[in-house]
C-alpha cells in the first residue's frame, strides 16, 4: 500500500455524517465567506437557532488534539457533573466546516482557531465570544524528510499547506517567513524569494505531502506526528518555540446565549477548566481516551495522538525544531485563561499576514478593544479561583504576561 492510500485508510471513519455541509460552501467559507453565507440572499443553513435556544451542551470540534478538553470534559462527565445535559460531539473534518456549524446554531460550544472570533465577529458581525482558551502550542510545520529543508530560509520556491487563512498556523509561519526573508504569496506557484501558500483541511496533508504535492504543512496534531509516522515527514519547528505557549484555540459560544443564560456558560467553563487540569496531569492516558482504540474521538491510533501530545524530547533539540530550551515547552499544553496580551498581539499580526479575500477589517481595529469586546473572561476566572489544580489564579498578577516570539 503507498503511503497517500495507507494514510487515506486511517479516514475510514464515519466523517460523512458530520460533513453536512455543502463543498461549495465549504469553499467559500476557506475564502472568507462567512457574511454571504449568513447575510440576506444568503445560503439557507440548516437549523440556525437550534443550538441557541437549547440547553443541551452541543459539540463540534475537528478530530485534533486542540479538542481535547473538551473531549475529555465529555468522557470523564464533566458537563453533566456540573449540572449540564450534553450530546455526544459531533467531529466535522475541515476548520469551514466547523465555523459553518457553529454560526448556524448546530454547535453552541466549539474550539475555534483564535483568529477566526476575530474574523467572524469584525468582518461578519456575528455574535462570537471566547469563553476560554482551550489548549496553548500543539501545532508545527513539516517538511519532507528528503527534502533538504532545514529552516525557514530553505522554504523559499516551495509550496506549504495552512489548515486556514484566518489561523494561528498562517499568523506563526507568515511571521517565521518574514523573519528569514522569504515572501509569503497566494497564487500558484512561488519565486525564488517567496513561499507559496495554499489551504487544505488537515486530514489532507499528510497524504498530499507523501504524494509531493506540497513541500510542507503546518497544522494542529496529530497530523504532525502521523505525517512523521507514516509520510516520511520532519518536523522542521514546533509553533510553540516560536511564540511560547501560545494560545491556537479557543473556546467558543455565542454571546446571545451567553447573555440570555450565563449560568448554562459557566457550568460549561467550570467543566473545561477541570479538563484542562486533567489533561496537564494525565498526558498519555487522556492521548488514549481520545484515540481510535479509546472513546473514538480521533480516528488515530493511541500511538500517533501519545506521540503528539507527548513527544518532545532531545532528539528534536538536536535536529533544530526545538530551539529554545530553555522555554520548558510542552508539544501541547493546557491552560485556560485569555491572556488580553496574547489578544492584542494576535489582531496585530492579523494586518500583516497575507490572507484570501478582503480583510480591510483589520484596519483601524484596535487590538486593545479587541481583547476586551470579544473575550468575555468571567466564567474562566471565577472557575480558576474555585479550582485549587491552577495555583496563582486568584492572584491578578498571574493573570498578566509579556508575549515572546523568537525565531
Amino acid at each position: 500500500m503507498s503511503a497517500p492510500d495507507d494514510l487515506s485508510a486511517l479516514w475510514t471513519h464515519e466523517w460523512t455524517r458530520a460533513d453536512w455541509t455543502r463543498r461549495d460552501t465549504l469553499d467559500a467559507l476557506a475564502r472568507g465567506g462567512l457574511a454571504a453565507l449568513l447575510g440576506g440572499g444568503g445560503l439557507a443553513l440548516p437549523g440556525r437557532a437550534h443550538a441557541a435556544e437549547d440547553e443541551t451542551v452541543r459539540i463540534g470540534y475537528l478530530p485534533i488534539t486542540d479538542a481535547t478538553a473538551l473531549l475529555v470534559a465529555h468522557a470523564k462527565g464533566y458537563f453533566e457533573e456540573a449540572g449540564l445535559k450534553v450530546a455526544e460531539p459531533v467531529p466535522v473534518r475541515s476548520w469551514s466546516a466547523l465555523v459553518e456549524g457553529f454560526a448556524a446554531g448546530k454547535f453552541n460550544l466549539a474550539h475555534l482557531l483564535k483568529p477566526i472570533p476575530v474574523w467572524m465577529r469584525y468582518n461578519n458581525k456575528f455574535p462570537v465570544k471566547i469563553l476560554a482558551w482551550a489548549h496553548t502550542n500543539g501545532s508545527g510545520i513539516v517538511v519532507g524528510g528528503k527534502s533538504g529543508i532545514e529552516d525557514f530560509r530553505g522554504l523559499a520556491g516551495k509550496r506549504v499547506a495552512v489548515p486556514y487563512w484566518y489561523s494561528m498556523h498562517n499568523v506563526v509561519l507568515q511571521y517565521a517567513l518574514r523573519e528569514s526573508g522569504i515572501v509569503p504569496v497566494i497564487r500558484g506557484d512561488a519565486g525564488p524569494n517567496e513561499c507559496a501558500l495554499q489551504i487544505l483541511p488537515p486530514p489532507e496533508m499528510p497524504a498530499a505531502l507523501a504524494a509531493g504535492k506540497i513541500d510542507g504543512y503546518i497544522v494542529a496534531e496529530p497530523f504532525n506526528a502521523l505525517g512523521e509516522v507514516k509520510a516520511g515527514a520532519r518536523m522542521l519547528r514546533f509553533t510553540g518555540d516560536i511564540w511560547k505557549n501560545h494560545p491556537c484555540c479557543v473556546v467558543v459560544a455565542h454571546e446571545g446565549q451567553v447573555a440570555a443564560n450565563p449560568a448554562w456558560a459557566g457550568k460549561a467553563v467550570d467543566a473545561i477548566v477541570r479538563a484542562q487540569a486533567y489533561c496537564v496531569r494525565n498526558r498519555e492516558e487522556v492521548a488514549r481516551l481520545i484515540s481510535k482504540e479509546g472513546r473514538g474521538y480521533l480516528p488515530m491510533p493511541a500511538d500517533i495522538v501519545i506521540k503528539a501530545t507527548t513527544d518532545y524530547g532531545p532528539a528534536y533539540a538536536a535536529s533544530g525544531a526545538i530551539r529554545h530550551p530553555e522555554w520548558a515547552a510542552q508539544r501541547i499544553d493546557f491552560q485556560p485563561w485569555p491572556y488580553p496580551s496574547a489578544t492584542r498581539l494576535i489582531v496585530e499580526a492579523m494586518g500583516k499576514t497575507v490572507v484570501e479575500g478582503d480583510a480591510g477589517f483589520l484596519k483601524g481595529l484596535d487590538p486593545d478593544f479587541v481583547a476586551r469586546d470579544l473575550v468575555d473572561d468571567r466564567f474562566v476566572r471565577a472557575a480558576l479561583e474555585r479550582d485549587p489544580e491552577w495555583p496563582g489564579a486568584a492572584d491578578g498578577a498571574a493573570l498578566t504576561r509579556e508575549e515572546t516570539l523568537s525565531l
